[in-house]
């Protein structure tokens, strides 16, 4: 399992949450709170270069847009679990290809081993980002994948 401080670095670290965050029970307190909106834009910055495109393509996929205007500072925990499963992913990714550009074409790039879908596609559900992390570690570790 990948680090609690890394996930939260994927979210935008200490400069988001206006503190360190460092384990697992911080972090799950803070998705339980609520993270903070600008939580979700930081994790997209890791897949996508323009705001149009985080926006449209990452942001309104885990929130709808009505809500997601709605909001003003915290996400609701539920959309906060959505925030922190795709920011595990990526965390993980990166930690496992040690590139961002690598973890980004291996989340946006159609897996043979995910009937052909995205990683990134995948893990919009728990039971696929454990899927996808599950793959991210037997290439880590030099399973056959």
């Amino acid at each position: 399992m990948i680090q609690a401080e890394r996930i939260a670095d994927v979210m935008g670290g200490a400069e988001v949450f206006q503190h360190a965050v460092g384990t697992l029970g911080e972090l799950a307190r803070e998705v339980e709170h609520g993270l903070p909106k600008r939580s979700v834009r930081e994790v997209g910055r890791h897949l996508f270069s323009g705001d149009r495109e985080i926006t449209r393509e990452f942001i309104y996929r885990l929130i709808p847009e009505a809500s997601y205007k709605r909001r003003k500072e915290r996400l609701t925990s539920e959309e906060s679990a959505r925030v922190e499963r795709i920011a595990r992913v990526v965390a993980t990714a990166e930690f496992v290809w040690d590139d961002e550009a690598a973890a980004r074409r291996f989340l946006l790039g159609g897996n043979p081993m995910l009937e052909g879908r995205t990683p990134l596609d995948v893990a919009m559900s728990e039971i696929g980002a454990r899927r996808v992390e599950a793959l991210l570690w037997d290439i880590f570790y030099g399973h056959p994948a």
